[in-house]
């Protein structure tokens, strides 16, 4: 009888210990371009233009090292003293986990644009805390559609994670 009241009192705690999968999670952040080649041409995100993305998804996670996400941001760009929503990208994908603070993405991306193609981001965690993390991200879209040239561009996104 010991040993069932035990079981029955632990039982609960020790399943708080243990992560349950699947899991879901999201992040909002912002991204900031910096770099794009096109053409034979490189283009900077703040010579002539500004261009800001805010990016929020849901990711759900199958075991603690893969998952799937689904990413949507819209873009805005601010040129010659005006400024306008340029573009919404939906960018659904797959994560991978190496580390508890370094994750890749492997995004496909469609753009209201006309534009799509694929993303790979890469993802490292700066800060932890109890219910949220900071992470800083390098993503490297590759684009192409709309009848323009393939590009490929290097940002830089930095977001909470929850």
């Amino acid at each position: 009888m010991k040993k069932l009241l035990l079981l029955v009192f632990a039982l609960p705690f020790s399943t708080l210990a243990q992560e349950v999968f699947p899991k879901i999670t999201g992040h909002a952040g912002i991204v900031h371009a910096l770099v794009t080649l096109s053409d034979g041409n490189t283009s900077y995100n703040f010579n002539n233009s500004y261009t800001v993305s805010f990016p929020v998804a849901i990711n759900i996670w199958k075991t603690n090292k893969i998952g799937f996400s689904f990413e949507a941001y819209p873009t805005i760009k601010n040129e010659n003293g005006t400024h306008k929503m340029t573009n919404f990208t939906l960018h659904p994908g797959i994560l991978y986990r190496f580390t508890p603070t370094f994750t890749f993405a492997g995004r496909a991306a469609f753009e209201t644009s006309g534009r799509y193609g694929i993303t790979p981001v890469f993802t490292k965690v700066f800060k932890k805390n109890k219910f949220s993390n900071y992470y800083i991200a390098i993503p490297l879209p590759v684009r192409t559609g709309a009848d323009k040239p393939i590009s490929a561009a290097l940002a830089v996104q930095l977001g909470v994670s929850f």
